[in-house]
């Protein structure tokens, strides 16, 4: 079907064309001037609305769909395509392989040969008789670590600290990508980028020092603004208070690692199609309304991958700012297990007590990462594995 001989873009574009529109180009022949002009008008209308028709299309039809999240509720996903691994192939890669060789060795040598020295865990060690020649003596260790009280409060400072920064790192960094993002000025934006990853590479020495001369009592700007609005009628001692002590490392956290961590996401963020943007703005979406309905959705792959592998680093919390900030007043809340593998695995020689310590450490690690890959593959969402 045709108008003039404009073809319509598609046939279900014909409901979209008002009647006023129809009896613009009916009336073009008497006014030949004019309706060119009206014609065009109404074609580009036509093409609006069947650009909006398409882009509210489903992908998929209803009983697709209900086959599809059956699957994933179950667990099962459309099967892959399995390559068959051949010598031919393997001759043709042979230049790949080469390649990989020294990357292989090199994570055999410091990754898995190192584990050897897990044996120092089941053994009453001694450096001058060796693994070989130490005494074996089971889990004695492991009983005796999960048997003192102050291991068990490393258990829950670890914990907390981690989950603190967990929570606050992906939510500074997903928003400070998706505001940055909305920034059009583009020197205010690079400035603003550069900026923001600097403190990414100072040590935590240096960032320590600023934290303490921030809060500090005599001169702190954070003590004097909470005076002046009046929160704290006095300035407070941060680092004799056991309240905040979890709240200051998870903040320094946030202030050195934010503009480093939001890398990926804005990278993550340029991968989605500018058409997503200009359909949602025919919507009538404002510029929060596109972050929520078509940046957050088109980043919420790379936002599952990166939370799957954090859960898994939920404990390597460190220990540079812990053991820099902390003090015998904030002790029991400062401490970690890093901090307490150090104090009983190099201060006091006991190696085996340091080792166990580790062990769980890792153990708890890989346990979490299992866990949320097959919760992430039970919920049909992107996984590791």
């Amino acid at each position: 079907m045709e108008y003039n001989g404009h073809p319509l873009l598609t046939k279900g574009c014909d409901a979209a064309v008002s009647d006023k529109d129809n009896d613009m180009l009916k009336t073009e022949d008497k006014q030949p001037k004019k309706a060119a002009t009206k014609d065009a008008a109404a074609i580009e209308r036509l093409g609006v609305a069947a650009y909006r028709r398409a882009s509210v299309q489903p992908t998929s039809t209803p009983v697709a769909d209900d086959l599809g999240g059956k699957k994933r509720r179950f667990g099962h996903s459309d099967a892959e395509p399995k390559v068959k691994i051949t010598r031919r192939t393997l001759y043709r890669q042979r230049e790949l392989i080469y390649i990989t060789i020294p990357f292989i060795l090199y994570g055999l040598l410091f990754y898995y040969v190192p584990l050897g020295g897990w044996l120092m865990a089941f053994q009453n060690y001694k450096p001058q008789l060796g693994l070989l020649g130490s005494e074996f003596v089971g889990l004695k260790y492991f009983k005796q670590i999960f048997g003192d009280k102050v291991f068990l409060g490393v258990i829950r400072n670890t914990l907390m600290m981690g989950i603190i920064n967990l929570v606050l790192s992906f939510g500074f960094a997903i928003g400070f990508a998706l505001l940055l993002n909305e920034v059009r000025l583009k020197h205010p934006k690079k400035f603003v980028q550069t900026v923001s990853y600097l403190p990414h590479f100072l040590s935590w020495i240096i960032v320590t020092g600023i934290v303490r001369d921030m809060l500090s009592m005599q001169s702190g700007i954070v003590n004097e603004i909470l005076v002046n609005i009046g929160i704290f009628d006095q300035p407070v001692n941060f680092f004799a208070n056991k309240d905040y002590f979890w709240w200051i490392v998870g903040f320094s956290n946030v202030w050195k690692e934010t503009g480093w961590n939001s890398i990926i996401y804005l990278a993550a963020i340029t991968a989605i199609n500018p058409e997503m943007y200009e359909a949602a703005s025919l919507d009538g979406a404002g510029r929060f309304g596109k972050m929520w309905h078509v940046t957050l959705p088109g980043i919420k792959s790379t936002i599952f991958i990166l939370l799957l592998m954090n859960l898994g680093n939920v404990l390597n919390v460190g220990f540079e700012i812990q053991y820099l900030l902390g003090n015998d007043l904030i002790r029991s809340v400062s401490e970690t297990i890093d901090i307490y593998v150090l104090k009983w695995g190099i201060s006091q020689a006991n190696f085996s007590i340091g080792t166990a310590a580790g062990i769980f450490k890792s153990v708890v690690s890989i346990v979490l990462i299992f866990l949320a890959n097959s919760a992430a593959k039970s919920a049909g969402e992107e996984r590791l594995f």
